[in-house]
């Protein structure tokens, strides 16, 4: 049978007992070592789909041997042959991993998904560019053409277009002065920014702190913070 994995740490890691993976019936979840240490393994189901169930197990298992320190955890859906091709990778990448558990030692994964509130971000634009105000159609002496309001309408939009990029670096510059490490992710429509900011523990706060701060002086952006997680995006497992 296909060994799932969810993960690497250092040997010696306890897992909690009766500690249950994906599948249905949930697979028991086994430890797999090779020198200085074991990846978290259970049996794969004959047929992987990221059901809700299966993505929640999968996280389970990580945060659940990440509480005795840190684990470079896999995304949903690694699959291995077997036990002993699952060992030969761990040998052959021996010292790769342990020098990443290290860099990752006492360090969480904080996602943060950046965009704009779309009204408030046109009046922040038109107060930040008074030059715009004066093609606003309104502002105009009774029987401008669709055309003035087409052209207004554009300028507009292409100013917002471009405030979207500077909110965007903002937040990267505010929350990455309290990170290690910082990784873009992919764009999105409707979406400034895809962040995760990899932060360690004791500055969690100061993070924190950070992005309450940028809701208070940029009412015109809506950011959704996720964390603290395990720090998928931080792992090079290849």
């Amino acid at each position: 049978m296909t060994t799932y994995v969810y993960g690497i740490a250092p040997a010696g890691r306890k897992l909690s007992g009766g500690i249950e993976g994906v599948g249905d019936p949930p697979r028991p979840v086994r430890a797999v070592r090779s020198g200085d240490l074991v990846a978290l393994c259970s049996d794969a189901p004959a047929e992987l789909v990221p059901r809700r169930s299966d993505l929640l197990a999968h996280l389970h298992v990580v945060i659940e041997a990440g509480k005795e320190g840190t684990v470079l955890p896999l995304r949903f859906g690694g699959i291995s042959p077997d036990d002993e091709t699952v060992a030969a990778i761990l040998e052959e990448r021996h010292d790769r991993y342990l020098a990443r558990l290290e860099q990752l030692a006492g360090k969480d994964e904080f996602n943060v998904k950046v965009q704009h509130d779309e009204d408030a971000a046109r009046q922040v634009v038109l107060a930040d560019e008074p030059h715009l105000m004066n093609r606003r159609p309104a502002d105009r002496a009774a029987g401008g053409d669709s055309h003035d309001k087409a052209t207004f309408g554009e300028l507009v939009a292409r100013a917002v277009f471009e405030r979207g990029k500077s909110d965007a670096a903002l937040v990267e510059r505010v929350l990455g002065a309290h990170a290690t490490a910082v990784v873009r992710g992919p764009r999105a429509v409707g979406r400034l920014a895809d962040l995760s900011f990899l932060v360690e523990r004791e500055r969690r706060h100061a993070f924190e702190e950070a992005l309450r701060g940028l809701h208070q002086e940029h009412a015109h952006l809506r950011t959704q913070a996720t964390g603290p997680l395990p720090p998928y995006s931080f792992v090079e497992t290849d």
